[in-house]
């Protein structure tokens, strides 16, 4: 009988594979939504729907009790039975979050040097440096298991305890404090870029666009569309931290020494936070990014919603091109 967590795995597999496809489909196929930020959240995705990938075989293929003699079955202890591949995915996932955040950091708090700084190719280039230190840092994931006699057995010495203390801090806490610091600027500098728009376009600013109103300007939209993607991603990180924060503690606990078993509910529960962090994230731009909303409305028209057909390429284009900061 198949365990409670190969049975989550399974379904949250299955789920992330589908929706963070459809994430990748929809950017792809859109061409207002070829922008930076969007090209972070496309990495985002397809670091996930390898992650749900692995995550979906390492439930459903079995791995035997005796390994095969040899390279064959070093490798598949040090590879495999370690679950190197997923950890590689969970961490690319988390630092390219990081990245994801600081671009929406240097858009908004500095709108001038992101002009300078942020193009195709730095985007390029930040994108393989995310997936070489991700699937670098998780080789202590293959470092720590040893083939012995046909059997994959965990092996910890003093180095290896040390530098399993630092994986913790790369995969969860650097990221969770350096991207809450950029959030709470992120915010603060929302707030004034709001107060400033009040002061020169009147108090009714936030209604603006609304029927029986005046159209929205163009810093008026700026604005609107900086809000939404910061809450987007905002969800996202809150979202995160939800999913990863049990898993990080217990994995830092058990690098210290304290006792853990395989099979105790608490750590069947934070697997299985971790297996769902992979899948959420499309739901949440399927209910909160506006230029995700719109897009997946242009590929999959619904004809029974009025004017749903109606929305055009140019209302999602205004001020999204990349290298732009107003997204």
């Amino acid at each position: 009988m198949a365990s409670p967590i190969f049975i989550i795995q399974s379904i949250v597999g299955i789920v992330g594979i589908l929706g963070n496809s459809l994430v990748c489909f929809v950017i792809w196929r859109t061409p207002a939504m070829h922008t930076l930020t969007n090209a972070f959240i496309f990495n985002q995705a397809t670091v996930d729907i390898l992650g749900s990938i692995f995550m979906f075989l390492i439930s459903v293929v079995p791995v035997p009790k005796i390994l095969p003699p040899g390279t064959a079955g070093v490798l598949l202890c040090r590879i495999w039975v370690s679950n190197y591949p997923l950890w590689a995915c969970y961490i690319t996932s988390s630092i390219n979050l990081v990245a994801l955040t600081f671009e929406r950091y240097l858009a908004i708090v500095y709108p001038f040097k992101f002009q300078k700084v942020c193009h195709r190719l730095g985007a390029t280039i930040v994108i393989v440096f995310v997936w070489v230190v991700g699937f670098s840092i998780a080789l202590y994931a293959a470092e720590i298991f040893r083939y012995r006699e046909g059997h994959c057995v965990q092996f910890f010495d003093p180095k290896l305890r040390v530098v399993g203390i630092m994986i913790p801090g790369f995969q969860y806490f650097f990221p969770v404090v350096s991207m809450l610091v950029a959030y709470i600027h992120i915010t603060v500098e929302l707030k004034r870029s709001a107060q400033r728009l009040a002061r020169i376009m009147g108090p009714n600013v936030a209604g603006a666009g609304r029927p029986g109103q005046a159209p929205e300007s163009a810093d008026e939209s700026l604005l609107r569309a900086r809000r939404n993607t910061f809450k987007t991603l905002l969800i996202v990180f809150i979202a995160y931290v939800a999913c990863w924060t049990l898993n990080s503690s217990l994995l830092l606990a058990a690098t210290l020494g304290l006792p853990s078993a395989p099979d105790s509910p608490l750590l069947i529960i934070s697997v299985a936070l971790v297996a769902t962090n992979s899948a959420i994230n499309p739901i949440i731009y399927a209910l909160k990014y506006k230029q995700f909303q719109k897009g997946l409305r242009m590929l999959f028209p619904c004809r029974g919603i009025e004017g749903t057909n109606s929305v055009r390429p140019s209302t999602i284009a205004t001020g999204l091109s990349v290298g732009n900061p107003g997204v």
